[in-house]
């Protein structure tokens, strides 16, 4: 049995008027603990584990069958008293009880990515519960296993409400497509103690403790107030935003070609299906571990020893999610078994980010219509988060496709780098002047000399001695016209082949004679010949 320590007296004006550091539902009651709608972290986390032991272990003893339509909307209770019963432990703390919603569904959705019951049982409920006192702004409690397989978040009303409508059109999702950046919901339960509803999702953990993160990111796309505050900098791993990102690292995160290519299509896939459910103001969150940064650490961080004992849950890591597990020769380390997908900074150091979609439980509903209303109003309505479905879903794809992650640049072969050289040098030798002319004229001729004496010239564009004769007689071709002659258009200024042939020849006796007295080539006696054959 889990003992729930329940301080006597929550509810009492005393305590709520001590209870001052409030963020949303989520407080601090004298003695220091955590408090969410005025019950203790440690009563809260109890309640959970037996509540989960008992529904999970009834529901084993249902067959297993097909997910029917009215399976999303099933909610199941079930009444803890502190004396105990026949169907309950007893425990030392007041009565409460746990609501289990779509039990047969989540069921389903724990089969589709292999955990097993007694799998999630020893996760969740073998060990006490680990809380995350880094938990955000949004006033919601997070737990995490001590196995670091799930998250247990606190969710509000209006949430609850809309993920059990998101469940059908979830389903059919799960079944098109199991690998998605989307948040993996495992179970949605509620706790009912002292009068107040305290709701909590199941999901995956996309950050592990296992593997130390040295940035953490929030990211939406916009960039109206998106930067992280003095208060949360001050933390030790603070949650830094958009503007943030942008400032630390303005050249993006470089990506290898086919994980760019398979992350953007998976944000794409990911971004249509929110637009078409209507949701908005959703993030993605980033976790960075600088592999070079760590050293040693990264070796010593080793994965709990736990993680074996049980199957690991399927697509739940970023590199699952988006093409599945890393190939390589080399077996992986320790810290990239965990799941990360490589990359690179603009320093070149590796790195190993850990993503996810977060927040995708806020549809596009009057009040946040009127929100983005009255922020346009005042501000740029393009820069403020809350946006209609299609314009956020847009904006958030550009913005990672474009600025977070980037292709890494591929390095240049070295025949391409010859290539590139050699047209270049042909390229400058062409316009450095006349000084330079018959170098070309002899490079380009050569092709032609060594070619079959059966390939004729084409009569169009190189026309016979008799032709060109007459148009040498009165007009005068300088050197740099004759190295431009075989790629001019007019027919007019071009030397006849036989005249090109016979310079080319003295060119190559020249050059070659010279070689023979170890003599560097005469360039002004090459130009005078050349010159005396054309005036000819």
């Amino acid at each position: 049995c889990y003992n729930l320590a329940i301080t006597q007296g929550l509810g009492s004006p005393s305590s709520s008027q001590t209870n001052k550091r409030t963020i949303g539902h989520r407080g601090i009651d004298p003695t220091g603990e955590t408090t969410y709608k005025k019950t203790t972290s440690s009563a809260l986390k109890g309640a959970i584990q037996l509540g989960i032991t008992y529904t999970v272990g009834s529901l084993s003893q249902k067959p297993e069958r097909d997910v029917l339509m009215q399976d999303f909307e099933v909610v199941e209770s079930i009444f803890f008293p502190s004396e105990g019963s026949n169907l309950t432990p007893g425990h030392h703390h007041g009565d409460f009880r746990f609501k289990t919603y779509a039990p047969i569904a989540f069921r389903y959705f724990r089969e589709m990515f292999g955990i097993r019951p007694d799998d999630y049982l020893y996760s969740l409920c073998n060990e006490p519960l680990i809380e995350l006192s880094n938990s955000g702004a949004s006033g919601s409690l997070f737990y995490v296993s001590s196995d670091d397989e799930f998250i247990i978040k606190t969710v509000q009303h209006k949430e609850a409400e809309f993920l059990q409508k998101l469940l059908p059109g979830y389903f059919m999702n799960l079944n098109q497509n199991k690998r998605t950046l989307l948040p993996k919901f495992y179970g949605l339960y509620c706790v009912q103690a002292g009068g107040k509803n305290i709701r909590i999702a199941v999901m995956n953990n996309l950050l592990p403790r296992a593997v130390p993160m040295h940035l953490k990111y929030d990211l939406k796309g916009s960039t109206y107030k998106r930067r992280a505050s003095p208060k949360e900098r001050t933390k030790s791993m603070p949650t830094y935003k958009d503007l943030d990102f942008m400032e630390d690292v303005p050249e993006g995160l470089m990506l290898e070609n086919d994980h760019y290519n398979a992350l953007c299509k998976t944000i794409q896939r990911d971004c249509l299906l929110l637009q078409s459910f209507k949701i908005m103001d959703y993030s993605l969150l980033a976790g960075i571990h600088n592999i070079d940064q760590a050293g040693e650490e990264a070796s010593t961080a080793m994965p709990d020893q736990k993680r074996a004992q049980g199957q690991k849950p399927l697509y739940c890591t970023a590199m699952e999610a988006i093409q599945g597990e890393a190939k390589g020769k080399t077996p992986p380390q320790p810290s990239e078994s965990m799941g990360g997908i490589p990359a690179r900074n603009s320093k070149g150091e590796r790195l190993l980010i850990f993503i996810g979609i977060i927040d995708i439980l806020q549809s596009y509903r009057f009040v946040k219509k009127l929100e983005h209303s009255w922020k346009a109003l005042v501000y740029d309505g393009d820069t403020v988060s809350v946006h209609r479905p299609s314009f956020y879903a847009d904006r958030f794809q550009k913005f990672m496709c474009n600025t977070v992650f980037k292709k890494a640049l591929c390095k240049t072969s070295p025949l391409k780098k010859t290539r590139g050289g050699t047209v270049s040098n042909m390229r400058k030798a062409n316009a450095t002047g006349s000084d330079q002319a018959h170098v070309v004229v002899t490079a380009e001729l050569t092709v032609s000399l060594l070619a079959p004496p059966d390939v004729q010239p084409r009569p169009d564009l190189l026309p016979h001695d008799d032709v060109m004769s007459s148009s040498f007689e009165t007009t005068p071709v300088s050197s740099a016209s004759a190295a431009r002659a075989p790629r001019c258009a007019h027919a007019s200024v071009r030397p006849s082949h036989g005249y090109l042939k016979q310079a080319c020849m003295l060119h190559l006796l020249l050059f070659f004679s010279r070689v023979q007295e170890q003599k560097p080539p005469d360039m002004d006696q090459s130009q005078r010949l050349e010159s005396e054959i054309l005036n000819r």
